[in-house]
């Protein structure tokens, strides 16, 4: 079986291999609907962590030292919210996506519109994850303690979600026998 890489206009082989044939005996519906699965599988870990983020950053200005935060400190706090509530809202939208396209028989367009609001909401989530650190740092410490730790929490973000997935495509893509045609 010949394989075609994805393309735009192919959404249901939106998580198809680079090259060589497919590992797996499915029809574009079942690929599409173990897509699907997997997706919602990674989201809800997601989605509990972002709103108990979003959670714990709206309980901050009722802290008794709130008042006492500089403009730079506030505007981070506020900056920081605002993305936490941007990275929920991507995260979740794949729910309300799917509620809209629910039997039209739209599986593949839901899996690729998801996909993309996922991976979206993961690039603002990490924002997130490293802004945290940074402002309570400020806040606790020191500034430059915070731009420490929020520097170092991004470069581990990076290291673990964007290097590391792309050194495994490597080796992967590596070890794949050559088609012999």
């Amino acid at each position: 079986m010949t394989h075609v890489a994805p393309t735009p206009a192919d959404p249901q082989a939106v998580d198809a291999p680079a090259a060589g044939p497919r590992d797996r005996d499915e029809t574009p519906t079942e690929r599409a609907d173990r897509n699907w699965n997997e997706l919602l599988q990674e989201l809800r870990v997601v989605q509990t962590g972002a709103q108990i983020l979003v959670g714990f950053l709206l309980t901050i200005p009722f802290q008794s030292r709130f008042a006492d935060l500089d403009t730079q400190e506030r505007t981070t706090y506020l900056t920081l919210l605002v993305l936490a509530t941007v990275a929920t809202t991507l995260i979740v939208a794949p729910v309300s996506l799917h509620r809209a396209l629910f039997r039209r028989g739209r599986k593949p367009q839901l899996v690729t519109s998801a996909d993309r609001l996922a991976r979206t909401g993961l690039v603002v989530l990490a924002a997130v994850l490293a802004g945290v650190p940074l402002f309570l740092f400020d806040v606790v410490v020191s500034r430059t303690a915070g731009y420490v730790v929020g520097g170092a929490v991004a470069v581990l973000l990076l290291l673990v979600w964007w290097l590391l997935p792309q050194v495994l495509i490597q080796r992967a893509e590596r070890s794949r026998p050559s088609d012999p045609r």
